[in-house]
């Protein structure tokens, strides 16, 4: 799809460290870690505070950033071997946080949204996440008619992973479900699809 316009595609602008935060905290999946260590070549010395980094290492064989993140000036890295563990942990992360809280959301699109969902959820404003997309640009995709979630998407058409439906990807995006919007392909005409292509990479 790729549609110019929607209103409700996401924008990643870019990590820059708040001066007036006195707890920073990183959430990263795959090659996020790279816009975490960029941050800290580019303004180190700016960073003050508490800093917290939660990182989701998906290498296959763990060869990640773990290594280069540890070195980095911070109080505490946790590494996780998913996204959904990274997530779990950052919830507890943001529950004991206080005011003066900074947080910062790097990776996969689903990484980002899943961050970013989960502080709404706690009361904060979506847009004060700062954010940067690094890797892959698959998509988790919401089936809007069983409701059930694919992950990793990389094509224009999927079958959902739930009910089977052969799902349209749209670029329609939902914050509250931290998803892209799959719509049935075929209902006119079963097994009747347009072209499948790799376009989400």
């Amino acid at each position: 799809m790729l549609v110019d316009g929607i209103k409700s595609r996401p924008q990643y602008p870019g990590l820059t460290a708040d001066q007036y935060a006195n707890h920073h905290v990183f959430v990263a999946d795959g090659d996020g870690a790279a816009a975490i260590i960029d941050l800290f070549a580019r303004q180190g010395p700016e960073i003050k505070g508490r800093v917290t980094l939660v990182y989701a290492d998906t290498s296959a064989d763990g060869s990640g950033y773990t290594a280069r993140l540890k070195e980095l000036p911070v109080e505490i890295v946790h590494v996780l071997p998913t996204i959904a563990t990274a997530i779990n942990r950052l919830s507890g992360v943001l529950n004991a946080a206080r005011m003066g809280t900074r947080i910062y959301a790097s990776g996969t699109e689903t990484l980002i949204g899943l961050a970013v969902q989960l502080a709404q959820e706690l009361g904060m404003d979506p847009r004060a996440i700062m954010t940067e997309h690094r890797g892959t640009r698959a998509r988790r995709v919401q089936c809007v008619h069983c409701k059930g979630f694919s992950e990793n998407v990389t094509t224009n058409i999927v079958k959902c992973a739930h009910c089977g439906e052969n799902l349209l990807v749209r670029d329609h995006y939902s914050r509250r479900l931290a998803a892209f919007q799959g719509v049935c392909v075929d209902a006119e005409v079963r097994g009747e699809l347009p072209d499948i292509e790799e376009v989400f990479k």
